[in-house]
């Protein structure tokens, strides 16, 4: 395409004349061949078009994408997630360049794999004298169990990252290697989407290469070295606390592969199998996001309780496939550095492509001479990625920034334990241009690169990259930190790049199914729901308290018998702690104050909460509802506090509403609909009993109606004002009133008949057999013939059933189950 097709309507150069006038030397767009310069001119001009020339309004703009598209992260030590920072300027690099970078990873897998095998197999680079013992041994991520455990096909790593960086004259360098976690992948993904989304047609225009390739080569190479040829795979997390587990489960929902936690897997006879509401079902592979560490707690760390006991053992017999293989994350440390150009020469009988940053592992006398010497010119690091002594931010520190006291501290710790340290070269970085406070500025940057295993076992690496963006700070850190952005890196072809397209290459076998539900998201689905409908009918209480049909006349106050009921309703429901207080304050604290358990505020955290397990699951529409924050509740009984109220419950009709439409009709959806059924029931049972009793007044009544929103059904059927036979037949009784507890029984009833079941004898289990007996007890009843009796033993009923859906479903599965090999 040519380069003028792209050229903007308006603005003209104005962003990239700027930018350049600051640019230092080496600049990734400063430094550009002339063609590639015309292409960030392009890019510019368009962005600075769409922005209408305030960088921070494109800033601002694909900030919003990414937050719609659920995208976040944590910080150590965050509770709460954090958005993700996306900057909206890509790196741009050509195919000529990307060529050379794609030739050098592949080389460097290949050697990595083959080091890792020779460490658990023969040892030979050991033995002959080409890899210190020390360097093996020495790294907590060597685990001498594995030795000796071939991986199916051979494969040991089916997954590697890279952190590159670009010097200011145009060399790529390699800062370290990635095999244990590869975070960043399903960032880059996302990056992708949320720029694509922010800036229409620009990428294409661009003749950017496609990533949906490479994962679908990533997803085909796992299944290759599966036992079975449809199998089942599970990507393996750490849990809603780890710092990427919305990266995680976003992966999870693209690549179609099952989103576990250890306490959803079980081994048995050697077989790797997770917890699912239809028994134990077969796990063919992992894709762990886990260090080994914490895989098995009877063969690794015994402290480990996020891991899967046995695991080894399903390992060792041969038929898991482990992505990557426990143990490989031994080639990450930073002393593997030193030997890999040499290792290169052994293995590969060539140089490497890519060649790492200059390292020096202090273990051998003449390389920790000379890092002694030159030790203001080098970085320090720790060998092994573990704390060590001298080093003040524990990893690694620039030599020339230490003190006499430090210095002589960290000379002094090197003498006693050498092999703990390496120097490398003090890393001097090509920066990219990127928005700050509403300027492009130019930042350093490092790309970590991706390289997956296809179906033939052929590397394939990934035509984009996860660009870190470091404001301050060391750029060789792992992980994100504070102040960090995260950028698109596209490479640019000389031509359009085709559509892709999966019509008759390989594609899958139609189903009708919805796929396996292991124990635990059935769990959190149901508590969803419940939590969900607890908070509404909190929320109901409020409005019926500062706004409802009692007494508009005067207003509310705790001198209604009724009123007073209602509040102490809110405090039996632990949204308040009492009485006491006037009704403003009081309908507030139960809205707004999280440290009482059953506040709207509280609730809506634990939804939050469970949410966050079900992320692979759960819509991005529902993340937007969830976190949009809740109104500032006023003290005040005013319009104020009636309409946050008001404002709420519609929120949560919007997250019922995105349930019924959305949710395809899977036992994940009855399980969630379950839940809110299972909640309004036993709701509606202890409104009944406190607002529709035998002595209930016509206030009483009226609240009763208002609460179960069948205020308008009562007044269409019956001319009269409330009175209790009819006004417990249209809550307790009528089929067809969605509020009424018969008909949240048929709706439990139904669900639980569509639910799989693990007898093959024909007869009913427990929760089948209690939501049957359920139903035919409320079938033959009237709202005449409905006594409080019944309403206590409809309840009962309820709760029982409710334990007995958990026993039944959420990883309470009979110890005697014998699992279905073939499943």
């Amino acid at each position: 395409m040519a380069a003028d097709a792209l050229a903007p309507p308006c603005h003209g150069d104005a962003w990239a004349d700027a930018y350049l006038a600051t640019a230092p030397t080496g600049d990734l767009f400063a430094g550009a061949s002339p063609a590639m310069a015309t292409r960030w001119r392009d890019m510019l001009g368009r962005l600075s078009t769409q922005a209408q020339g305030d960088p921070a309004t494109l800033a601002d703009h694909v900030s919003r994408q990414a937050i719609d598209l659920g995208m976040a992260f944590r910080l150590t030590g965050d509770e709460q997630e954090r958005s993700w920072p996306l900057g909206p300027v890509p790196l741009l690099i050509d195919a000529a360049e990307w060529a050379q970078i794609e030739r050098g990873l592949m080389q460097r897998a290949n050697l990595l794999e083959r080091v890792v095998s020779d460490i658990y197999s023969t040892q030979s680079l050991v033995r002959d004298g080409k890899l210190p013992a020390s360097i093996v041994t020495g790294s907590p991520h060597y685990w001498r169990v594995m030795t000796g455990t071939p991986p199916p096909r051979g494969h040991h790593l089916h997954f590697y990252a890279a952190d590159i960086g670009r010097g200011p004259t145009g060399e790529w360098r390699v800062l370290a290697d990635r095999v244990r976690t590869p975070v960043g992948v399903g960032y880059a993904l996302e990056n992708r989407l949320a720029l694509s989304r922010a800036t229409g047609d620009l990428l294409g225009a661009m003749n950017t290469r496609r990533l949906a390739p490479f994962f679908d080569e990533l997803r085909r190479g796992l299944a290759a070295d599966c036992e079975r040829t449809d199998p089942r795979i599970g990507l393996l997390t750490p849990g809603r606390f780890n710092q990427s587990y919305a990266e995680q489960a976003h992966l999870a929902r693209y690549l179609g592969l099952l989103l576990v936690e250890g306490d959803d897997l079980i081994v048995s006879d050697g077989r790797l199998f997770v917890r699912t509401i239809q028994g134990l079902k077969r796990i063919d592979g992992l894709w762990r996001w886990m260090d080994s560490r914490f895989l098995d707690p009877l063969a690794f760390d015994g402290r480990s309780h996020i891991g899967v006991p046995d695991l080894y053992n399903a390992c060792a017999r041969g038929g898991l496939m482990v992505s990557n293989w426990p143990g490989a994350g031994v080639i990450e440390s930073r002393a593997f550095a030193a030997f890999l150009p040499q290792l290169a020469r052994e293995l590969l009988g060539a140089e490497l492509l890519l060649p790492n940053i200059a390292t020096w592992w202090c273990g051998q006398r003449q390389e920790r001479d000379h890092v002694r010497a030159q030790l203001d010119n080098l970085v320090v690091g720790s060998a092994f990625d573990q704390d060590v002594a001298g080093l003040p931010d524990a990893h690694f520190t620039p030599g020339s920034a230490l003190d006499g006291t430090q210095r002589a501290a960290l000379l002094d710790a090197m003498a006693r334990r050498p092999m703990d340290y390496v120097g490398q070269e003090v890393v001097k970085l090509s920066t990219t241009p990127a928005i700050i406070d509403g300027q492009l500025t130019p930042l350093p940057f490092t790309l970590r690169i991706f390289v997956a295993r296809d179906a033939t076992g052929q590397w394939r690496v990934m035509p984009g990259g996860f660009a870190r963006l470091a404001a301050h700070g060391d750029i060789r850190a792992a992980l994100m930190g504070r102040g960090d952005m995260s950028a698109d890196m596209c490479v640019i072809d000389s031509k359009p790049v085709p559509p892709d397209s999966l019509l008759g290459v390989g594609a899958p076998a139609i189903r009708r199914i919805g796929g396996m539900l292991p124990a635990k998201a059935a769990d959190n689905l149901f508590w969803l729901g419940r939590y969900i409908e607890r908070t509404e009918m909190t929320l109901r209480l409020v409005r019926a308290i500062v706004g409802g049909s009692i007494e508009a006349d005067l207003g509310p106050s705790l001198a209604s018998p009724t009123m007073a009921r209602l509040v102490d309703q809110l405090a039996l429901w632990g949204a308040i702690a009492g009485r006491n207080g006037a009704i403003g304050p009081l309908c507030a604290t139960a809205l707004g104050d999280a440290r009482r358990s059953g506040s709207v505020r509280a609730l809506m955290g634990v939804v939050a909460n469970i949410g966050e397990g079900l992320r692979d699951r759960l819509a991005s529409d529902f993340w937007r509802l969830v976190r949009l924050p809740l109104p500032a509740f006023d003290g005040q009984v005013t319009e104020t506090l009636l309409d946050a109220s008001s404002r709420m419950i519609e929120r949560i009709s919007a997250l019922s509403g995105l349930a019924a439409e959305n949710m395809g009709r899977t036992e994940g959806w009855r399980f969630h609909d379950m839940g809110r059924r299972m909640e309004r029931a036993i709701n509606g049972c202890r409104l009944l009993t406190t607002f529709g009793n035998d002595g209930a007044s016509a206030d009483d009544l009226t609240v009763l109606l208002d609460l179960q929103d069948s205020q308008i059904s009562y007044r269409t059927r019956y001319l009269t004002g409330p009175a209790l036979p009819p006004v417990r037949d249209l809550v307790a009784l009528e089929p067809h009133n969605p509020r009424a507890i018969a008909y949240q029984a048929a709706r439990l009833a139904e669900h639980v008949a569509a639910l799989p079941t693990l007898r093959a004898d024909g007869m009913p289990e427990e929760p089948r057999r209690l939501a049957d007996a359920l139903v035919a007890r409320l079938a033959p009843l009237t709202g005449d013939m409905l006594t409080m009796a019944d309403i206590g033993d409809i309840e009962n009923r309820l709760l029982r059933l409710s334990d007995a859906i958990g026993q039944r479903y959420f990883l309470q599965l009979r110890k005697t189950q014998s699992p279905d090999l073939l499943s």
